[in-house]
């Protein structure tokens, strides 16, 4: 297991200056935002030699690609927007073959127009992503949808619908603990429940402020909780990573830097820090 970091903050910068920041610190690799609005990837005209210098790239630096990142909304109520956006997945889907890499995480979308977000997945995403899933299976690739409470699948009943109308085995979670804890979702017992459904996983902690959820309850909109570097919220981290241990999962713990009170650098740095106690130096355990 080793740490790495989503390059979604240097949507900015190059590629070259994310792998030399991530190299010279010694992380483990990249999530590599791939698709509009980032110069990463540029999936309209990636070919077999964009391939190889990112490959020689990223070796340089001694880091490995997790998976390319397309999240983009599979469900888009809007049929020419959908069908958009799921020709980006699979145009990163074709970037991840080239480039040998197993995995593209995305989006299980929002729900659709005048549907709840269970009717979505059973109309909508069984679908748009069993021939989404069949076609990265062609390639050799897996696809991580990342449980951002806000798309469709915000709790492990929809985990589990969406698993039985979209049974296919490349058919997964960027598991992602800090949109569970603060719905008070035991994301221990998800970790067992769907170990085999989980290809990638965020680093992601979520700041619970006791004091204002007592003001306004736990039905308020917000301001009650906020995502925080690892290490600064609640996610009990080694209990998580011994359950993914436990599980199976030898993969990367991908930190996506969402904490406004810390600096870009700084918080993949503390992030790193705070991981790393609980890892063998090194990728392999």
């Amino acid at each position: 297991m080793y740490v790495g970091i989503l390059t979604a903050p240097f949507s900015n910068e190059s590629l070259d200056q994310v792998a030399a920041f991530a190299g010279q610190y010694g992380f483990g690799g990249l999530e590599i935002i791939a698709g509009p609005g980032c110069n990463h990837i540029d999936l309209e005209n990636f070919t077999p030699a964009d391939a190889a210098r990112v490959t020689d790239l990223i070796g340089s630096r001694l880091l490995e690609i997790s998976s390319l990142a397309a999240y983009v909304n599979n469900t888009d109520s809007d049929p020419a927007k959908r069908a958009a956006n799921n020709l980006t997945v699979r145009k990163a889907v074709d970037a991840a073959e080239l480039l040998g890499v197993k995995i593209v995480c995305t989006l299980a979308g929002h729900p659709a127009a005048g549907k709840s977000k269970m009717q979505t997945i059973e109309e909508d995403c069984a679908e748009v992503f069993t021939p989404l899933a069949e076609y990265a299976g062609s390639k050799g690739v897996s696809l991580a949808l990342e449980n951002w409470y806000a798309t469709n699948i915000q709790h492990l009943g929809h985990w589990q619908r969406l698993f039985e109308v979209v049974p296919h085995s490349n058919f997964g979670l960027n598991f992602d603990p800090s949109h569970l804890l603060w719905q008070d979702i035991d994301y221990i017992e998800a970790v067992d429940r769907f170990a085999d459904r989980i290809f990638h996983t965020h680093a992601k902690d979520t700041e619970v402020l006791e004091a204002k959820k007592r003001w306004v309850g736990n039905q308020d909109g917000g301001g009650w909780w906020r995502y925080v570097i690892p290490g600064l919220g609640q996610v009990r981290w080694g209990e998580y990573i011994a359950a993914l241990r436990r599980n199976g999962y030898n993969g990367v713990l991908s930190i996506e830097h969402e904490d406004g009170a810390v600096g870009r650098e700084e918080g993949f740095l503390i992030g790193k820090k705070y991981l790393e106690q609980y890892l063998v130096p090194g990728h392999e355990l």
